[in-house]
């Protein structure tokens, strides 16, 4: 038996990040003695319907923004945060947002610290921060920075700033910023976790395989056929998570790697970053 106090809002922040029922839930966080991720493959194994989303949607407020140089060979997505969602529609904070994504375009910084330590208009981000906290009266920062070289980036922001996506692509062809743009819309609404099946880390696939074993021996089948049918289910995890793999959102009779070869021969994803706010 868990050792872990089990509060009412550690039961209903599960529920809120899988859509499981609020009892499943509790049980899940007792059998897993509090562990969030073992309570998901828990709810997962006794087939529980889990959201695909396993992330915590207590999220700050803020936005997200993403650009590319003129040449169009390298991006830069930020996330910068407030607290409330009256702020972060507001225009200055959208502008002051866009200014430090103008600043890591300009200077190409290697991560977050490097970026608040760039200046704009003499003046350090990490400064304009502590400003911007103390005009505003909410915590501003930045929370969030990825940046994406390739022959051709492509960036797309979805849903008024909350979700910035950029694509790297293998070709600067005829039709490549479109057909960026259409597989970002992709990432951004299926939010796959590679490109393609080589992506995937070792640990992601022993932990698929080992739920799926346990769903196929829950429903019954001889222990014999496990292994083969939930190797069968690997490639189905493959098909619904890996980008290349996954069906293309505007023509079902294709996956994205086949239609971006109907753009171009050839044509594929050689990297992509997705920063969704508060995630």
């Amino acid at each position: 038996m868990s050792t872990v106090q089990i509060s009412a809002s550690d039961v209903n922040k599960l529920r809120q990040q899988t859509g499981a029922g609020m009892m499943d839930c509790k049980k899940a966080l007792v059998e897993a003695n509090g562990d969030f991720e073992a309570a998901i493959d828990y709810l997962r194994k006794k087939g529980a319907k889990v959201a695909a989303s396993r992330q915590d949607r207590d999220s700050n407020e803020g936005v997200v923004i993403a650009k590319t140089t003129a040449d169009g060979k390298r991006g830069v997505v930020v996330e910068v945060n407030c607290e409330t969602d009256f702020v972060a529609k507001n225009a200055d904070f959208i502008a002051f947002a866009e200014s430090v994504a103008d600043a890591a375009i300009a200077a190409n910084p290697t991560n977050i610290d490097d970026l608040k330590s760039l200046e704009i208009n003499g003046a350090k981000i990490a400064d304009l921060l502590i400003d911007q906290t103390g005009k505003i009266g909410e915590k501003i920062d930045v929370s969030k920075f990825e940046t994406v070289e390739a022959v051709k980036v492509v960036p797309y922001i979805h849903g008024n700033y909350r979700l910035g996506v950029l694509v790297g692509l293998s070709a600067d062809v005829e039709g490549a910023e479109e057909a960026g743009k259409d597989v970002a819309m992709q990432i951004a609404a299926m939010n796959p976790i590679a490109i393609d099946k080589d992506g995937v880390d070792a640990h992601t696939i022993e932990r698929e395989i080992e739920i799926a074993k346990e769903q196929i021996r829950a429903e019954g089948k001889p222990e014999n056929m496990v292994e083969k049918i939930a190797l069968g289910k690997l490639n189905k995890f493959y098909k619904d998570s890996t980008l290349l793999n996954q069906e293309f959102v505007k023509d079902s009779s294709k996956n994205v790697g086949q239609f971006l070869d109907s753009v171009s021969k050839g044509l594929t994803v050689t990297v992509f970053k997705r920063v969704q706010l508060g995630a």
